[in-house]
């Protein structure tokens, strides 16, 4: 059995539509599978841990990690920076890892340019009454805060064309079944099924 190179998947969806939630549940239900550690200059939160949810750094190091073209693609979002190390990303596909870019559109849009084949997936709430709800349930935010995240909110939504994949998690059981259902059928494309089983091909179908 040889191995396939992963495959590379962008999600995205406005703060509290789930996305954090749903992909550490599939991150349970599949193997070969990670979450690429993005490098942030925001302050760290409540029970985050640098190395784990985000590389924290300094604005001015950031900076120099951009001079030098260590990202794969870099944003700014609330204020804050926000980049995915190009190298980090490369290494893990090609151990056969499928690697999954928790990034807005912005950021999406420069990973499409560098690597087209990337896989798209958009995450919708169910409506805006429930966008609203789940960010106040936080408590972690002031009302001026969490008008500026509804706002954003609808502007990051207005982007869900560019993508290949639409979700909308409303039953949170069912949009993980969905999530993990389009992860299986990449897996099960031919070139990679090809790959992954070249001896058995090779057996069953001999030249």
């Amino acid at each position: 059995m040889s191995q396939s190179k992963g495959r590379l998947y962008v999600i995205s969806a406005p703060s509290g539509a789930g996305k954090t939630s749903l992909v550490a549940a599939l991150l349970k239900e599949l193997d070969q599978l990670e979450v690429s550690v993005s490098h942030t200059t925001r302050n760290i939160r409540p029970g985050e841990e640098t190395g784990v949810n985000y590389h924290f750094v300094e604005k001015s190091a950031f900076q120099d990690l951009v001079e030098a073209g260590a990202f794969f693609e870099h944003a700014e979002v609330f204020g804050n920076l926000y980049g995915t190390s190009r190298l980090a990303v490369q290494e893990r596909l090609n151990l056969g890892i499928d690697v999954i870019l928790e990034i807005d559109w912005q950021g999406a849009q420069q990973v499409r340019k560098q690597m087209p084949e990337a896989i798209g997936i958009f995450i919708l709430p169910p409506s805006l009454s429930a966008l609203n709800e789940r960010l106040n349930a936080r408590g972690q935010d002031s009302a001026e805060v969490i008008a500026g995240r509804m706002q954003q909110a609808i502007s990051e939504m207005s982007h869900w064309q560019e993508y290949d994949y639409l979700l909308v998690n409303d039953d949170f059981a069912q949009a993980l079944a969905e999530l993990k259902a389009i992860f299986v059928a990449n897996r099960l494309e031919l070139a990679r099924q090809q790959a992954k089983n070249a001896t058995l091909l090779a057996e069953l179908i001999p030249a």
